[in-house]
């Protein structure tokens, strides 16, 4: 048994595609470039920068609903997913996208399951929207429409799964991250302990290289490197 509790991005993590950038190509006004710039600068927080671009979307709810459908996932997601829960971990799907078509697209692949915190969107008239926070928090060092550090607060080690700036803040945390694109950058150059991924099929054998049990003043691996990492 193993006593992680897993926090996983969706977009570009569990998918191969974001899921909002496609909306914004496909159905926002060409505004919402200058907002995603500002944001990628650091001038605004990802909730300002999703209120304000999903704002200038104009798309049935029918029209969204065969987005999704064309969103594809990594195909050993759901079979790492079974692994980890057989082993006795818990899962939650942590997203600063779109609750609703996360959980389309996780049903259209059997993984409908999973607990999946995430920002909500709310229709105004027949194809406007705006974006809701529920998870949101006023102290959030990120600004993010989804606070993924509140994900955290729990007995268990954390073991963090993701790709990009969303999950920066809350890798710092966690106790060991496994990491694609710009999150596996952000973790060499800032000494947490992480292992880079392209793949879910890769990561059943990375997890059993690590601790299967919470012990005092571990020494994690930069499996990159081999250069320990050591947590209280």
């Amino acid at each position: 048994m193993i006593d992680w509790h897993i926090v996983c991005d969706f977009d570009g993590t569990i998918t191969r595609t974001d899921v909002i950038d496609s909306i914004l190509q496909r159905f926002a006004d060409p505004g919402w470039k200058a907002i995603e710039n500002a944001w990628v600068a650091g001038d605004i927080g990802s909730r300002e920068c999703l209120s304000r671009q999903l704002s200038l979307v104009k798309a049935t709810p029918n029209e969204l609903l065969d987005l999704f459908d064309t969103i594809e996932i990594d195909p050993d997601f759901p079979d790492f997913v079974d692994h980890v829960i057989g082993l006795g971990a818990s899962f939650e799907v942590v997203s600063d996208g779109i609750e609703q078509a996360i959980a389309r697209i996780l049903a259209r692949h059997y993984a409908s399951l999973l607990p999946i915190l995430a920002n909500r969107l709310r229709q105004i008239d027949c194809s406007q929207w705006r974006i809701d926070f529920p998870h949101a928090s006023d102290a959030c060092r990120a600004a993010a429409g989804n606070c993924k550090c509140r994900s955290t607060a729990t007995a268990r080690r954390v073991l963090v799964i993701g790709d990009g700036q969303s999950d920066m803040c809350v890798a710092a945390t966690a106790d060991f991250v496994f990491a694609k694109d710009r999150l596996a950058e952000h973790c060499k150059r800032n000494s947490i302990a992480y292992a880079r991924f392209d793949s879910f099929a890769e990561l059943p054998a990375l997890l059993a290289l690590l601790p299967s049990v919470s012990t005092t003043n571990a020494t994690y691996f930069n499996l990159d490197t081999q250069e320990p990492f050591h947590h209280a």
